[in-house]
């Protein structure tokens, strides 16, 4: 057998693989996802006014005092002996120490595994109210219900302690900004 006929039928085998691993079982089995989980299939995709603003599943930069940020996004993965991210995390601590938070959760000051967790800690959300509500010209209580209303965990499988996703918490509040707004002028 020559080669040419050789490499001939290793790629008809491989196309043959191909088009049974790939179409024929994965294909069926978007389908059966689009189904069954027809939001987590599509994205898990957030709108604002019709028009999709991001996802429940990945995080987002926030960096104005109008909105809860999240952590920090976009860095690489740094080992905790590099002196890269002792500095970073020493920028991070001293940017919150500027907006009045003094000891941050160390969810304000690290990234995620992945880099991109749409969620914070409780506790790392609270912190930024009393800010919050000051940019805002709303109540600490207000921002404190809105919280208790997107929190997720720990009963989910996506947490183990609560989280808040950052990117829902702040398309309610700005609804909740433009319900009170439209209250106000009535």
């Amino acid at each position: 057998m020559s080669l040419s006929s050789q490499l001939l039928r290793a790629a008809r085998l491989t196309l043959a693989l191909w088009l049974l691993t790939v179409v024929l079982t994965s294909l069926p089995m978007l389908g059966l996802a689009r189904l069954v989980a027809n939001d987590s299939a599509n994205g898990s995709l957030l709108q604002r006014d019709g028009v999709v603003v991001g996802s429940r599943l990945i995080g987002q930069p926030f960096s104005s005092g109008r909105y809860l940020n999240g952590r920090p996004f976009g860095h690489a993965s740094l080992s905790a002996a590099n002196p890269l991210l002792a500095k970073r995390v020493a920028e991070a601590a001293k940017g919150w120490q500027a907006a009045g938070i003094h000891h941050p959760a160390s969810d304000l000051l690290l990234d995620s595994g992945s880099g991109v967790d749409p969620h914070i800690s409780l506790e790392a959300a609270r912190q930024q109210l009393p800010g919050l509500a000051r940019e805002r010209g709303m109540e600490v209580a207000q921002l404190e219900d809105l919280i208790k209303h997107h929190l997720e965990g720990p009963m989910t499988l996506r947490a183990i302690q609560p989280v808040v996703n950052v990117l829902g918490f702040n398309l309610a509040l700005d609804q909740l900004d433009t319900t009170s707004a439209k209250g106000r002028k009535a």
